[in-house]
């Protein structure tokens, strides 16, 4: 970083009572304000705060569009708007019963530097972009970033015609309906070299930078998912009328594979890895008859692709072994398989001496949890800026970060888009 970049932080610094403001008018838009935030895709909720959000893009002078993916564009003009943008954000889509606070802090940092740019007078040669990606959470269609995918060519409109929800309805059709450019969905990915560098601001989900009284933590690895639904059929039966050697039991059997991915997790030897059943659905459900089909969710991440697939290999082994032991049947449907990112070190290297000009004290650390700069990377150098979470508790109404650590990281994502920005 410049000096006089240093010396401009000095002057005009982001404002905690701003990104309170922004956050606090988009949570307005909830379809649960009685339990926590529920944001979810092309729902009404959703569907005003872009809008919300875009108009506020507006009032900062920032030129809005979107493609035929619904992502949103605010681009905010350089002095040499022909060279390749510098891109900032994240999303505004939540899960079910969340916080305001996962995605849209990202979003608020983005518009915060450039209302900062504005106060200052600053120009800068790059256009500045801020992002709001296109369903971060896989809460409607089950597949996670659908925005950042498409963008990094690997999410067709052939393909958005074959993800549905729970209501039938197709993504392609949801987006036609709602008005979206679907017959410019081959415009959507992005090459590399279109985009100079992108760095995401987002909450920590760990704990570990408010454990370690960080305000700041520099991404190195963002994991990547494998996600699966599992469908394990028995043979349903009276629970009192069949006896335990007689079962086809489908519940046992799903139980005993729950026990040995968490085992495979716990006994992994990458530097991250989590193993994760979200949701499961017992079939009939009822307290007299043996169950006779069960579904299920798998969440597998990781900091390195090949002791991902490695696990995946031994947990499609260990599912063979029950099944044939239990003698149940098991279908397994793979949704994604993504590749970790590795942040870029010479942003990194930014983003440290952007704390060390602001007197932030900072760490390096590993996300968990994926973002769509694991798809941005794809096509562009990326990198994160995590601030502190309460007790790491994120998805959860509990979910809180002080307006104050999201301004402080702010600074930082300021001079180091800047520094990016007049290269």
């Amino acid at each position: 970083m410049s000096c006089e970049g240093a010396k401009w932080m000095e002057n005009v610094k982001a404002s905690a009572d701003n990104i309170q403001h922004w956050l606090e008018h988009i949570n307005v838009f909830n379809s649960t304000p009685e339990f926590g935030t529920t944001r979810v895709l092309f729902t009404k909720p959703e569907v005003q705060a872009r809008e919300y959000v875009k108009d506020e893009m507006g009032k900062l002078g920032m030129q809005v569009h979107e493609d035929a993916i619904g992502n949103v564009f605010g681009v905010y003009s350089g002095t040499e708007p022909a060279l390749p943008p510098v891109w900032t954000g994240s999303h505004i889509d939540t899960v079910l019963h969340a916080g305001m606070f996962d995605g849209m802090s990202g979003v608020v940092a983005g518009m915060e530097v450039v209302r900062m740019l504005r106060a200052a007078k600053k120009t800068i040669r790059r256009n500045l972009v801020v992002v709001i990606y296109t369903s971060e959470e896989p809460t409607r269609f089950k597949l996670g970033c659908l925005g950042s995918r498409a963008m990094a060519g690997k999410l067709s409109a052939s393909q958005a015609a074959k993800l549905y929800d729970d209501a039938g309805n197709s993504l392609y059709d949801v987006l036609a309906e709602l008005g979206f450019s679907v017959q410019n969905f081959d415009a959507v990915p992005v090459h590399k070299g279109e985009v100079y560098s992108a760095v995401e601001l987002h909450i920590d989900q760990t704990g570990a930078l408010e454990k370690a009284g960080k305000k700041v933590g520099i991404v190195k690895t963002i994991c990547a998912p494998s996600v699966f639904d599992v469908e394990v059929t028995g043979r349903q039966s009276h629970a009192g009328g069949t006896s335990m050697q007689e079962r086809c039991d489908a519940l046992m059997a799903a139980s005993e594979i729950a026990l040995a991915l968490e085992a495979l997790g716990r006994e992994s030897k990458s530097e991250y890895t989590t193993a994760t059943i979200g949701r499961m659905e017992v079939i009939p459900n009822a307290v007299n008859v043996i169950p006779g089909q069960v579904k299920f969710s798998v969440d597998i991440r990781d900091s390195d692709y090949d002791c991902k697939n490695k696990l995946v290999c031994k947990l499609r082994q260990k599912i063979s072994e029950i099944q044939q032991r239990r003698g149940v049947s098991v279908q397994v449907t793979e949704y994604n398989n993504d590749h970790p990112m590795h942040c870029d070190p010479g942003i990194m290297q930014k983003l440290e001496r952007a704390c060390r000009v602001n007197e932030v004290p900072y760490e390096y650390t590993i996300s968990g949890a994926f973002h769509d700069s694991m798809l941005v990377g794809e096509f562009a150098p990326v990198a994160m800026v995590f601030v502190p979470s309460r007790k790491g508790i994120s998805h959860s109404p509990e979910e809180w970060t002080d307006f104050a650590d999201i301004a402080a990281g702010t600074d930082v994502l300021a001079d180091t888009l800047i520094a990016l920005a007049n290269e």
